[in-house]
């Protein structure tokens, strides 16, 4: 198994597939999952001659259960460790929900030089909680009802969060896939329970405002205008406006776990961006 060692000694595990002199595009999840929910994507990419990067952030899938640095900036200086362990330049970062946090935080403060192009789907920024500067986020409630849930009963909840709003189960004439639920189920499992916890914190109260201002390459962002988990209205068409160089496309019906739902659809559109 891959694993690299931050500054912090974290032991961090990824997967890196694919021909080691073809364009790098680098996946970060969201929470609570792992890199093994970009599996259609990166078989979809390794197949059309990329090569193909994935970590499971720290608490999270194989890597350390460790007890702290469950916040953005260590999220990024772990994904760092990993682009830098491997050397990786003129990359595609791709990040989805948290992971999308993840990544532009990481393009802003650690990417210089490395990266080629960034993808946020269904992505966090710019800040997902109400305040009185963002009239239109989640109130804080909605958070602590998720930790309420996640420390009474892990298990129930990942399980009731997969088959209702995630994928948009819920949503009348759905067709709910058990396999799909139980994937989402295995992957939050095998993580740590502090990692989740704390993370939600990270997710849900983290500024992106400064870090999208000063992302300058080209940027796409993708987002389900029927997504229950970061909602449209108060994501996407504010990322984008923070950008430089930024590109929205909304999906009409599509769900938070769109890279699941419709991964036909998604992976023909991230190739063509990355070819653009």
């Amino acid at each position: 198994m891959n694993f690299v060692t931050t500054g912090d000694g974290t032991h961090i595990f990824y997967k890196d597939w694919g021909p080691k002199t073809e364009q790098p595009i680098v996946f970060h999840h969201g929470w609570p999952l792992s890199s093994d929910d970009w599996d259609a994507q990166m078989l979809f990419f390794v197949n059309n001659g990329y090569r193909v990067v994935a970590h499971d952030r720290r608490g999270h899938g194989r890597s350390a259960q460790v007890s702290d640095g469950h916040d953005m900036d260590h999220y990024a200086a772990d994904a760092a460790a990993v682009v830098e362990h491997l050397d990786l330049r003129g990359a595609v970062h791709v990040g989805h929900s948290t992971g999308g946090g993840e990544a532009a935080r990481y393009v802003a403060r650690h990417g210089t030089g490395r990266v080629a192009k960034l993808v946020l789907i269904s992505a966090v920024p710019p800040i997902m909680v109400k305040s009185a500067t963002n009239p239109g986020g989640t109130p804080i409630e909605a958070f602590d009802d998720l930790r309420k849930q996640l420390a009474s009963n892990r298990t129930e909840f990942y399980r009731a969060f997969a088959s209702a709003p995630f994928y948009g189960y819920n949503r009348a004439g759905a067709t709910a896939s058990e396999a799909v639920v139980e994937n989402w189920w295995r992957q939050g499992m095998t993580g740590g329970a502090k990692a989740h916890y704390d993370g939600i914190k990270a997710f849900s109260e983290t500024d992106f405002t400064d870090d999208l201002k000063a992302i300058n390459v080209p940027t796409l962002v993708l987002h389900g205008d029927d997504d229950q988990v970061v909602p449209i209205a108060d994501s996407a068409p504010l990322t984008v406006k923070l950008l430089k160089n930024g590109t929205l496309k909304v999906y009409k019906g599509y769900p938070h776990g769109m890279c699941t739902t419709h991964a036909d659809v998604i992976n023909a559109d991230l190739l063509a961006f990355i070819k653009a």
